[in-house]
């Protein structure tokens, strides 16, 4: 059908090849026209500008640049942008705004998990779990270093979630397996909804001198770098962790080091400030800390369900059907 929409997937080649298997090409297909190339790594070269001079709506991803007025320009039909990811921070530009382009992101699937990766670093956090196996290293044989961590239990607990966010709600809704108490500190959020997924709203002085387990899921904004810095760890309690599944600069990283470095505050640090970390940093070496390389949020298989997400937007999209996702300038400053 010509009078199909053109579309065009810019990304980076590693992401397309997982994100993109037969089914979502297949379905793709039946949708709209994909011509050659079917994915773009970049949009500067001319063979790119002559593909974006046809294409009506693009399917975006992890390694897309950003849609400057001058590409902009060179994509004189472009009506919609459908990211396959989280965060379009890096994608959007002023001008993308002003020309009334729809843009959807793919952040709530890409939430689940995080999500799933942070109610685990909590249970295991309650066990002490992955600093047990750094001590099992060093004992071996002798299990009595156990009792050297204090008690080991995800019951009558305090976790304290910081941000109401498309993961921290999702984490708070988790939270329900186990018997604990969940309080939230976001001065966005509605207190009935935080109640209704099972927790109670506080402010953050409150949340930190209550919580055994601290996680971490509102966004990098000026405002809320190192929102957590040498204050507000001091007011944790002794033995208490903190998991950051967020972004490092939510944390001021050489508050923590002192703090884990003197005993008093174990970490699960999923991302860090900067990232990676400098090789001689002593979060590496302290066994009271687990470092995982930015691997919380979807991975393999996983992405695929944000592809899936982003060609269900285009298929409402097509159908005259208002998105699900929807990314505005104003929704942006509020957003990861």
């Amino acid at each position: 059908m010509t009078d199909r929409p053109q579309a065009l997937l810019v990304m980076a080649r590693r992401h397309f090849r997982v994100q993109f298997h037969r089914p979502q090409l297949d379905r793709l297909a039946r949708l709209v026209d994909l011509g050659d190339p079917l994915c773009a790594t970049e949009l500067d070269s001319a063979a790119a500008r002559d593909r974006l001079r046809e294409t009506d709506v693009l399917l975006t991803s992890w390694g897309a640049p950003r849609l400057t007025a001058e590409r902009l320009a060179a994509a004189p039909r472009l009506r919609a942008v459908f990211h396959c990811a989280g965060t379009v921070r890096s994608l959007v530009s002023d001008e993308l705004w002003r020309r009334g382009v729809l843009v959807t992101t793919a952040a709530d699937e890409n939430a689940i998990p995080v999500a799933e990766f942070t109610l685990a670093a909590i249970v295991f956090a309650g066990k002490k779990a992955p600093f047990l196996a750094q001590d099992a290293r060093a004992h071996r044989a002798d299990w009595s270093y156990t009792a050297l961590r204090g008690e080991l239990s995800n019951r009558d607990r305090t976790i304290g979630v910081v941000g109401f966010s498309r993961v921290g709600r999702r984490v708070v809704e988790r939270l329900r397996t186990l018997d604990v108490t969940v309080l939230v500190t976001d001065p966005y959020a509605d207190p009935a909804l935080v109640r209704a997924a099972g927790a109670r709203r506080v402010e953050l002085p409150e949340l930190l001198s209550a919580s055994d387990v601290l996680t971490l899921h509102a966004p990098e904004l000026r405002s809320t770098r190192h929102l957590i810095g040498a204050r507000e760890l001091a007011m944790l309690r002794d033995g208490a962790t903190l998991i950051n599944t967020a972004r490092g600069a939510l944390v001021d990283t050489a508050a923590l080091e002192r703090e884990c470095a003197a005993g008093r505050l174990d970490a699960i640090l999923d991302v860090t400030d900067p990232e990676p970390l400098p090789a001689d940093s002593v979060l590496y070496t302290l066994p009271n800390v687990m470092i995982t390389p930015h691997v919380a949020g979807s991975q393999g298989a996983e992405t695929r369900r944000l592809s899936d997400s982003a060609i269900d937007e285009l298929e409402r999209h097509l159908a005259g059907l208002p998105p699900r996702a929807a990314v505005t300038a104003d929704t942006l400053g509020m957003s990861a």
